[in-house]
């Protein structure tokens, strides 16, 4: 009987999450989803050395915010819970005294400064980090090298230790991932890793497998760095006797440098002027600030559109998606190998095609918020009526306040292009003779209003290129932009007047 479909995304709380994470949450989400599963948020905390303040948190409202909210959870519940690692440690103690009983483990003894001078001892050129493996164990302080009653006196006097995994050098260790195919690793190359720490805390290989284990998780979707770390955990289903029950593996390319050269990291972000994470993130130890997706006006749904575009191909031409089409479309089969390039410029493009097709009911609530951060007055104007010339202007809705200060400020210069070329003896004249005609209007209406322009420009034996250049001149202090009636409908008539008069005061 085929397994149902039971995903995980198992984040550890040392800080933000980036947005490499957040993929794999995300190709984790679509997998669930397309295959009508389950998807589960596990924290994986037993590193306390390692545990921020306020980390998980983040990783909560930041899927949140993505819209990928998990069936099971630390916050959800679920009936295979508890979901932090740091919860379960009871879980654990009987598999690591299965794998001791049987022979697959064993107790090290060894202090911080005895596995600091095996690793200065056995340094050389070929061998730069000496691994605690099959060789060395028989040279180190452990219950392979000690008798039982030494053993025995060091755990009564509670003498600390660790318990690492006994990996059978002569093993071939194969497991099939659905993006790479076959993998094979000689158990040669593996060291002993600790399974259990001195703070009776399961490391992340021990905790991870187990935990999928007892999850009855059926596929593993993880990023491209955990392959090493694979075949310890084929090795512990295998030591455990769960070779039935592992799980199917799957490991997501990586999230390149936009060189192409390297993974993408947060010093790149810094470097080049982009967020890496998808919210912002306060580091109180260094007091630093790192911008997020959202507070740099990404719409949600646009972002997660444009992560899920990194390594995977829908093998068509569409590149909008909306979370359900993402859903419908999605497999595992149409992801990369291949790592694939970070290009934020992308990013803003998916941003602008989601602006554009956003209603204005959803972007009203949205654009209030900026001009209120940027301490702009609106309330005597038409907000719709601007959003509907701008939003097809602007990548982001907090680009508005400054490309379209002329909805809200009076201009103070203007375009000295526009000026020197369309600015005449008569310009001035031209200007209150259509500002004349337009106070006669009783419905301040685009269309009547160009209508009313258009009638002087045809008595006056004059041209659209002679007029419409100076009135926007004179309303916004520019060369180009939206739909210069529509503009002239938005500031309403007293303050076209107004800026007409200014203008024509102002301008030789």
């Amino acid at each position: 009987m085929e397994k149902s479909v039971r995903v995980r995304f198992a984040p550890s709380p040392t800080g933000p999450l980036h947005i490499g994470g957040v993929r794999t949450a995300l190709f984790n989400y679509l997998f669930a989803k397309k295959n009508d599963g389950t998807f589960i948020v596990r924290i994986e905390d037993t590193d306390q050395t390692r545990w921020v303040a306020g980390a998980e948190e983040y990783i909560m409202e930041a899927l949140e915010w993505c819209g990928l909210n998990p069936d099971e959870s630390p916050v959800h519940g679920g009936e295979y819970g508890a979901y932090r690692q740091s919860e379960r440690k009871d879980v654990y103690q009987k598999y690591v005294l299965q794998l001791l009983e049987s022979g697959h483990a064993y107790y090290a003894f060894d202090t911080a400064e005895e596995l600091e001078k095996m690793r200065e001892d056995y340094k050389s050129e070929k061998l730069p980090s000496p691994q605690y493996n099959a060789i060395l164990r028989t040279r180190m302080r452990n219950s392979l090298t000690l008798s039982k009653d030494e053993v025995d006196k060091l755990l009564s006097e509670k003498v600390s230790y660790t318990i690492r995994l006994k990996v059978d050098p002569q093993d071939t260790i194969s497991f099939q991932d659905l993006i790479r195919g076959r993998v094979k690793t000689h158990a040669s190359t593996l060291d002993d890793k600790v399974l259990m720490k001195s703070d009776g805390l399961p490391t992340y290989h021990l905790a991870n497998v187990v935990d999928d284990y007892l999850m009855k998780i059926s596929h593993v979707i993880r990023g491209e760095e955990w392959i090493p770390s694979t075949p310890t955990h084929v090795l512990l289903y295998k030591y455990l006797g769960l070779e039935d029950e592992m799980p199917q593996f799957v490991h997501l390319p990586l999230i390149l440098k936009p060189s192409g050269n390297g993974k993408l990291s947060k010093r790149d972000g810094e470097k080049f002027g982009f967020p890496v994470y998808p919210m912002s993130w306060k580091d109180e130890q260094e007091g630093s600030l790192s911008k997020g997706f959202r507070e740099e006006g990404f719409i949600a749904e646009a972002f997660v559109n444009f992560l899920a575009l990194i390594g995977w191909n829908p093998k068509d031409e569409q590149e909008i998606f909306s979370l359900q089409e993402l859903i419908k479309k999605f497999s595992i089969e149409a992801v990369h190998k291949a790592g694939a390039k970070f290009d934020y410029e992308k990013a803003k493009w998916f941003n602008q095609q989601y602006l554009k097709k956003q209603s204005n009911a959803v972007l009203l609530k949205e654009l209030k918020k900026v001009l209120e951060e940027s301490k702009v007055e609106y309330s005597h104007l038409d907000l719709e009526g601007i959003l509907d010339l701008m939003k097809e202007r602007v990548t982001f809705l907090s680009e508005i306040p400054t490309k379209g200060n002329y909805f809200f400020n009076r201009p103070s210069e203007y375009d000295s292009k526009t000026l020197k070329k369309k600015w005449k003896e008569d310009s001035a004249t031209i200007l209150e003779q259509i500002f004349d005609l337009l106070a006669q209007e009783k419905v301040w209406k685009a269309e009547p209003l160009k209508e009313k322009v258009m009638k002087f420009i045809e008595s006056h034996e004059t041209s659209m290129g002679g007029v419409f250049p100076i009135l926007r001149l004179s309303l916004t202090g520019e060369g180009g932009g939206p739909d210069l009636f529509k503009i002239i409908e938005i500031l309403g008539k007293q303050e076209v007047e107004d800026r007409i008069k200014y203008a024509v005061e102002k301008l030789p």
